[in-house]
């Protein structure tokens, strides 16, 4: 694991430090507390998150197609602040990270999918400026996990090569994506065991 070539650490977002804010369980409350049929959201929503989550549309342009395809009883404006409020932050690893980044000699960069609003609410809520030195988003950049072309995009700009790269992700998936790159990566499971492998990385780099 020891290797003083280490330049960068890449992590997902959603899964590792926060939540993913809008998953099915977050729209299974709000089909309940709206009283939404939430078959029918769930199909518009995969029929179109994806492309929100490219920047390609605006959450406004997503809750028109997934929840105010009907005359509605409540406000958009109502459901973006219950959007909003979904998201919270995982135990342990973002109040850690941001302290450790203070004398790491490491950059951090997030690689996520997320669409504009909720990514910015995101970044601003939980400080995750004090965390990350840039942040490669899905909105910003018109590509998303499992796309090769966001990782290597993230190494460009970055300007490393993958052995100078760790990636942490919760999805195996994307993992395996990151891996076919060179990039060695770690399923990220627990705050614990992540911890343990990034402190062997700097311990590596400063014996």
């Amino acid at each position: 694991m020891k290797d003083s070539r280490i330049k960068v650490l890449f992590f997902d977002v959603g899964g590792v430090l926060l939540n993913n804010g809008w998953g099915h369980q977050s729209r299974q409350e709000a089909a309940k507390l709206f009283d939404l049929n939430y078959e029918e959201m769930d199909v518009l929503h995969d029929f179109i998150f994806n492309v929100y989550e490219m920047g390609k549309i605006t959450l406004d342009d997503y809750l028109d197609v997934v929840v105010f395809n009907h005359p509605r009883a409540f406000s958009k404006q109502d459901f973006k602040d219950f959007m909003f409020a979904q998201s919270v932050e995982l135990p342990g690893l973002l109040s850690w990270l941001k302290e450790w980044k203070k004398t790491c000699g490491h950059r951090l960069i997030s690689i996520n999918n997320e669409g504009r609003e909720l990514n910015n609410y995101r970044i601003q809520k939980f400080g995750l400026h004090d965390c990350f030195d840039a942040f490669i988003s899905s909105c910003e950049v018109g590509m998303r996990k499992p796309d090769p072309g966001i990782f290597n995009l993230a190494m460009g700009i970055a300007q490393v090569s993958p052995e100078e790269c760790i990636y942490f992700d919760d999805r195996l998936m994307l993992i395996k994506t990151a891996q076919k790159l060179g990039i060695r990566s770690f399923h990220h499971q627990d705050f614990a065991t992540t911890q343990q492998i990034i402190q062997e990385i700097n311990s590596s780099k400063n014996p």
